[in-house]
């Protein structure tokens, strides 16, 4: 009997990994979206250590449009789907807020929604980054997942141009003009990137005549960008001074160059005076400059003249500021005094909330104190030129309007006034003019307003009274307070060209 055969039963090699097989086809699909989100990290992490600040020029600004655009376009084509724009936002965000976290300035550190200036620094540290990245990154989406036709997508695509368009407007600065508003023959009226500590400051010159003396102003602050309002409010002077003044290392246009903050330093700010100063000598051909500070601004100028008095004819204060810890406490205690007086609880509460300084809660606790001031002034005029001037330029307290800026440098602006504020400020905590700076070296004429604050006033007072100087001229004005200079711009005029003017030609 022939047995039977049982049947060799072989097993389907396929069969045996089903498990890692079926996981794998599951994951398959996943794949190229896990990539579009390591890639969206990746170039987040990227951006953050490159531009930690998010982006602070017209190129990086565009830059940011264009990485939006890429990451939704390839997110859109690989998801098929719009929505995916959400996932790549987030991840990409989320990396550049990592990449960045050591950077401790108050519009990209911590968010602070407890006070108008916490949501300000909200906008503008990360909301306008956000604007410029998600509106190209939906258009992006919408060509990539196939939805090109839909009204959605043109009206992205008319946004993303637009936008870009704002964003790419140039800065200028308008033309010198004659009282019959024709521009002036041979005039000067630039903007010149000029560098200073090796990274790039925007200086602005205006002059009718470029041979006339140099006058570089410095403006307040810290963090304050005058170069618009400086341009209108120094109008009267343009005819008879080549007038200089920049944005200093962290104010609006120069804002980049905040960073590192710990070479941002008052010696770095004083440095940057002195170089620029040579910078302009060597321009216009000049032996020396004069030299005007306005508040902040006064105390590089006094330090500046005190270091190197052979580039500097003469030294005007304006809004002269001594010694700002005890000009804060006095002010402080005044605003106390007049919540007694008058019973506002409003100004109780502040300086209950805020204490007395120095103030921890820097910059937030000065800017609240700062809206307080209007309690102290007393009424008083400004002169009828520099108010027609505010009025016909159209600007407001901070220039922002000003054809000097790019769209990217109008946000700047407010952003160096609350980030370099708060790197500048606590560096100047303890120094005492009246101290430290007994003598200077050069005429000084300091523009006394008689409305000034008590507080900032009679430090300057004091200071002048005690200084040595080889002349010194205290000018006091009734219809000025802080900002003397522009105030009274119009005798301010005169007094350069009777005063001052003539000690270009003694030196």
């Amino acid at each position: 009997m022939v047995g039977s055969i049982n049947p060799v039963r072989v097993e389907d090699d396929s069969t045996r990994h089903t498990p890692h097989r079926r996981l794998r086809t599951r994951l398959r699909p996943w794949l190229p979206l896990a990539g579009v989100l390591a890639l969206a990290a990746g170039s987040g992490l990227v951006t953050g250590q490159i531009a930690p600040l998010g982006p602070v020029t017209t190129v990086g600004a565009l830059a940011v449009m264009a990485t939006g655009a890429l990451l939704g376009l390839v997110g859109g084509r690989v998801a098929r789907s719009a929505w995916v724009v959400i996932a790549v936002a987030v991840v990409h965000v989320g990396a550049i807020e990592i990449a960045r976290s050591d950077v401790l300035l108050p519009t990209v550190h911590d968010v602070r929604i407890d006070s108008m200036w916490g949501w300000l620094a909200l906008v503008l540290g990360r909301g306008v980054h956000a604007a410029l990245l998600v509106l190209p990154m939906i258009l992006g989406a919408r060509v990539g997942a196939g939805v090109r036709g839909r009204a959605g997508t043109a009206v992205a695509g008319v946004l993303t141009l637009g936008l870009a368009v704002v964003v790419a407007l140039p800065a200028s600065t308008p033309p010198v003009r004659d009282a019959d508003g024709d521009v002036v023959p041979g005039s000067v009226a630039t903007l010149d990137t000029v560098p200073l500590g090796g990274d790039p400051h925007t200086v602005m010159v205006r002059a009718a005549d470029p041979d006339a003396p140099v006058l570089l102003y410095l403006s307040g602050g810290p963090g304050q960008s005058d170069l618009a309002l400086s341009r209108v409010l120094s109008e009267p002077w343009v005819d008879d001074v080549v007038f200089a003044t920049y944005d200093q290392r962290g104010n609006g246009t120069s804002y980049a160059a905040l960073l590192p903050t710990e070479e941002a330093t008052l010696d770095r700010a004083v440095t940057d005076v002195i170089e620029l100063t040579d910078y302009l000598r060597t321009r216009f051909g000049e032996d020396r400059v004069i030299l005007m500070g306005e508040s902040w601004g006064t105390i590089l100028g006094v330090l500046a003249v005190q270091q190197r008095p052979d580039l500097f004819h003469a030294y005007l204060g304006s809004g002269q500021m001594v010694d700002v810890t005890e000009t804060d406490r006095r002010i402080y205690r005044d605003l106390v005094d007049y919540a007694d007086r008058t019973g506002d609880g409003s100004v109780a509460a502040l300086t209950e909330r805020i204490g007395p300084p120095p103030y921890a809660d820097i910059p937030w606790a000065n800017a609240d104190v700062m809206l307080a001031y209007e309690y102290l002034y007393g009424p008083y005029t400004p002169s009828a030129g520099y108010l027609e001037r505010g009025r016909a330029s159209g600007l407001d307290q901070f220039g922002v309007r000003g054809v000097e800026y790019t769209w990217v440098d109008k946000v700047d602006v407010l952003r160096g006034l609350m980030d370099t504020f708060a790197v500048m400020y606590p560096q100047i905590q303890g120094l005492d003019l009246r101290r430290d700076v007994p003598r200077l070296e050069v005429p000084v004429f300091v523009l006394d307003g008689a409305a000034e604050l008590d507080g900032r006033r009679e430090l300057a007072l004091q200071w002048y009274a005690a200084l040595e100087a080889p002349t010194k001229q205290l000018v006091t004005f009734d219809g000025a307070a802080h900002a003397v200079a522009f105030e009274q711009a119009d005798a301010v005029e005169r007094l350069l060209v009777e005063e001052v003017l003539p000690l270009v030609g003694d030196r």
